[in-house]
């Protein structure tokens, strides 16, 4: 069933083509994402499909009866409402009566003898009943603690902004609609946040439409990628893996109608030179083809650029943390950390929000001080940091100068020169952007140019503070490029699963009480550690039995154990078989950095790792069994 339909949109602001005469259609059970650069309009295409902004052109005509929830990047809070009234602040019936029986019982909690009041209660409760809502109050609440919203009679202005974003994500997840629209649900959510909210859309019942960045999200939630493009959409069946597939054939397409466009202009243009020797109704027409062909729109692809920067020069001695702790209050963020930086490092910080991770990085940054302990640095080192505070930025300057403040040129490995001007462009900021004041320009252009500031500083050692919030996926895509050349140490944190993938080698994982943990690989890898560990311990804990008398009874009945021959054969190769899977992953690894971006090829590779992967976890089952077998054989042969 069809529930909205866009037909000829168009959109502008000033002179910027935002949407230029868009249609599309919406049909329910679909789950769309939209993509594109930072700019291009895409939080305005979402309003327009809201009804939140009109067009300037076009009709959306809309289906009977269909609902539509809208949560856009900032939204509205009412300061003085509690956590659950604002959950329930939507306009839908069910969302009103919620609020209204809400209220009620606020009131009876201060007049519990007002007859009104108790009449007025028992007519909501059966408007509920009737509606069937009393699930839609029990997962609000569910919903908010999956969040990390415990107190729902806090009030909203004692919260966070991260935490009044996820109160809105709340409300928006749980009022009933057709059509839910959500821009960058994503961000500000940690790990475990994002993974449960994953689970929550792919189950939900309804049409949904968002914008993010976050590309494991895409691929696992979305079955429709939409690409905004220099005011054109682009519609791809499928998740973002296929996207990038069909993106790819899209490009070559393009790419051999604009060979063939310029061999008819160069066709034409030896005609025309030739001059005609009468002015005939046919010759005007082909006159009138050629201007044609040379005034048709051109769409310039982006250009994947290499960005190979000559960094500042590091020594031996980069960063050397001794037993630093640190505690707000009562709450103690970091416990007695140590860790001495090397060059090849690539850490990447997890955990929850509010654990401390940005801390670390300001103690590191030298904006704050370890209460205990302390951070040296070696005297070649250089740090910038990109965070998420850009108030530093003057809304009149424009966005060269900005740049230009820092420096007016990098220098390459080679040697070459780029100035400021190339590295805006490279990182997609065309000669008129460049010159717009950033006050004029979108939340992520903003982040856009700030990251390139900080990469024209030339730093060795970077900082990265949550670098993927509001960053377009084709600027995630040059930032992890310019990293993979980097010649200098990289610290992140990120809540970006793929992000932390494609750069880390090394994870710094908050678990509680201030504690740190260091494991060796990238966020998958960490992932997989972890889920073995967890197994260990379940196994360990079903294993551990009181002992009494009547154990001691069936211990002399206890069969004799033994290994069957394809075990014990099993057991003699299990560590080797273990050790060839482990580097086959290894060499995967490597032919996925060297193809990372031949998207065919690494979607092969990607598949191939899964496989090998869940071989090696079942080989991993197996070697705790076998050892386990063994080792009960070896203590029942002992107790003879």
């Amino acid at each position: 069933m069809n529930l909205i339909t866009l037909e000829n949109i168009s959109k502008s602001y000033s002179e910027k083509i935002l949407v230029d005469n868009i249609s599309l259609g919406i049909n329910e059970g679909e789950k769309i994402g939209i993509i594109g650069v930072n700019g291009t309009g895409k939080s305005t295409f979402l309003k327009i499909i809201a009804g939140v902004e009109e067009p300037d052109s076009g009709t959306v005509t809309k289906g009977n009866r269909v609902r539509i929830e809208y949560l856009s990047q900032s939204p509205n809070y009412d300061e003085n409402a509690t956590v659950i009234e604002q959950v329930f602040r939507g306009n839908s019936e069910e969302m009103s009566l919620l609020r209204d029986y809400e209220e009620v019982l606020e009131e009876i909690s201060k007049n519990p003898s007002n007859e009104d009041l108790n009449n007025k209660l028992i007519k909501l409760q059966g408007k509920i009943d009737a509606l069937n809502l009393w699930g839609l109050e029990s997962e609000a609440k569910v919903v908010l603690t999956k969040l990390g919203i415990n107190d729902f009679e806090a009030k909203v202005s004692t919260l966070s902004g991260g935490q009044k974003k996820r109160v809105m994500l709340a409300s928006a997840l749980i009022t009933p609609c057709e059509l839910l629209i959500l821009d960058e649900p994503t961000n500000h959510l940690d790990n475990e946040t994002i993974n449960w909210l994953e689970e929550y859309l792919n189950s939900r019942k309804g049409a949904l439409l968002m914008i993010t960045h976050d590309r494991y999200f895409l691929d696992r939630v979305t079955n429709r990628i939409l690409e905004l493009d220099q005011g054109r959409l682009f519609s791809y069946e499928g998740n973002y893996s296929v996207f990038l597939e069909k993106k790819m054939e899209r490009m070559e397409i393009e790419q051999a109608s604009e060979e063939k466009r310029q061999n008819l202009i160069r066709k034409e243009l030896a005609w025309v030179r030739r001059g005609a020797k009468a002015r005939t109704t046919k010759q005007k027409a082909r006159l009138d083809r050629f201007d044609e062909l040379v005034n048709r729109k051109v769409y310039e692809q982006s250009e994947n650029v290499e960005i190979s920067v000559m960094g500042s020069r590091l020594g031996k001695k980069i960063i050397e943390i001794e037993n630093i702790s640190k505690s707000f209050g009562d709450k103690q963020l970091i416990k007695d950390f140590s860790y001495i930086v090397t060059r090849q490092d690539r850490i990447g910080i997890v955990g929850e929000n509010g654990v401390g991770k940005s801390t670390l990085i300001k103690m590191l940054e030298e904006k704050l001080k370890p209460d205990s302990g302390e951070i040296v640095k070696g005297e070649t080192v250089r740090i910038a940091c990109f965070s998420q505070d850009d108030e530093h930025m003057n809304p009149d300057m424009r966005a060269i100068e900005y740049i230009k403040e820092v420096a007016e040129y990098l220098q390459t490995a080679t040697g070459e020169r780029i100035t400021a001007s190339q590295m805006c462009e490279k990182f997609l900021f065309d000669g008129t952007l460049q010159w717009t004041p950033i006050g004029k320009l979108s939340g992520g252009e903003r982040r856009r140019l700030h990251l390139l500031r900080v990469l024209m500083d030339s730093p060795n050692v970077l900082l990265l503070d949550e670098p993927t919030n509001d960053l377009d996926i084709e600027t995630l895509k040059r930032l992890e490029d310019y990293l993979d050349d980097f010649g200098g140490v990289v610290i992140t944190v990120s809540h970006d699963r793929y992000f932390l993938d494609r750069i880390c080698n090394k994870i710094f994982a908050y678990e509680g009480n201030g504690n740190i943990r260091i494991y060796t690989g990238n966020y998958s890898d960490y992932l997989l550690t972890k889920e073995y560990e967890e197994a260990i311990n379940k196994q360990e804990k079903a294993s551990e039995k009181p002992k009494d008398l009547s154990e001691k009874k069936e211990r002399v009945k206890e069969k004799k154990l033994k290994f069957t021959y394809k075990e014990e054969r099993e057991f003699e190769t299990i560590d080797e078989d273990i050790e060839n899977l482990e580097n086959k992953i290894s060499e995967i690894d490597i032919l996925m950095e060297k193809n990372s971006r031949d998207f065919g090829k690494l979607q092969e590779l990607m598949k191939e790792k899964e496989e090998v992967e869940a071989e090696l976890e079942h080989k991993y089952e197996r070697w705790e069994y076998l050892n386990d077998l063994a080792q009960k054989i070896e203590e029942q042969k002992n107790n003879k």
